[in-house]
Formats: structure tokens, C-alpha cells, sequence
């Protein structure tokens, strides 16, 4: 008797069970490899996103004594 909640993500993990061993290490592989490429997305858009507040001056540069001094002079 199963008592796990049927959700779609257990669902998938009874899906994924069935599946020959060599075909779940295949997929393991094509899920990691997916997922290094979505991170690498992210980074792409984050960085693009910096990039584009250095160009619109919305962001600023120094040493970690320097972000210090603003967050203490900010703090109101």
C-alpha cells in the first residue's frame, strides 16, 4: 500500500522507477546536464541585469569598508 501523497512529483519518481536501470542513469545525465544549462541561463541574465545598471548608473563600486560607510550613512 502506497502512503505517499500522490503528487505530481511523486508520480514522476514512480514513473522514473520503472524504467531500466541504464535508462535511469540516462536520465539522470540529461537532467544534470539540463540543469547546468539553466544555471548557466541564470547567470547570463543576472549578469546581462548587472551590466545594464553599470550602464544606467544604478550601480555603485568599492571595497566592502566602503559598502559599509554607505549602509551606515543610509540608515536613518
Amino acid at each position: 500500500m502506497n502512503t505517499h501523497p500522490s503528487t505530481p512529483f511523486q508520480r514522476a519518481i514512480e514513473a522514473v522507477e520503472t524504467l531500466p536501470l541504464d535508462e535511469r542513469e540516462d536520465l539522470l545525465e540529461t537532467l544534470r546536464l539540463r540543469v547546468i544549462e539553466d544555471r548557466r541561463d541564470q547567470i547570463a541574465a543576472n549578469a546581462s541585469e548587472a551590466l545594464q545598471a553599470v550602464r544606467e548608473k544604478r550601480a555603485s563600486f568599492g571595497s566592502l569598508e566602503d559598502l559599509k560607510k554607505d549602509l551606515l550613512t543610509n540608515e536613518l
